[in-house]
Parts: structure tokens; C-alpha cells; sequence
């Protein structure tokens, strides 16, 4: 199973995140597709989502 990592968590690795939920269970329709994928390195901070400032959890995509 991919571990999943929260809004405010840091990134244990370099790489690309895809979007996977949000924490509070809200609307995710609203969620746009430029908004699912992020890149990071390692320690940085996993975001909100932009649009909504929506805490969000977050998967390494590869």
C-alpha cells in the first residue's frame, strides 16, 4: 500500500505527488486537474490545495 501523507507533513523524497483526497472529505469535484500533481524535494512541505486552501493528503506518483 502507497503511504499517504497529510497537508503541513514533509516530503520524506524528491519526486512528483499525485492529489489523493481531502482530509476533511469535502467536495472533490472542485479540485482542478493542475491542482492534483505537485512536485517536491525532499523536506518541503505538502500544500493545501490552492484553490480552496483544503488540507489534502498526497501520494508519491512513481
Amino acid at each position: 500500500m502507497t503511504k499517504r501523507f497529510k497537508t503541513g507533513e514533509k516530503a520524506p523524497e524528491n519526486g512528483t505527488y499525485e492529489f489523493d483526497g481531502l482530509v476533511n472529505g469535502g467536495n472533490e469535484s472542485e479540485v482542478t486537474e493542475d491542482e492534483k500533481s505537485i512536485k517536491l524535494s525532499s523536506g518541503d512541505q505538502f500544500p493545501p490545495i490552492r484553490s480552496n486552501k483544503e488540507a489534502a493528503y498526497w501520494k508519491k506518483s512513481n
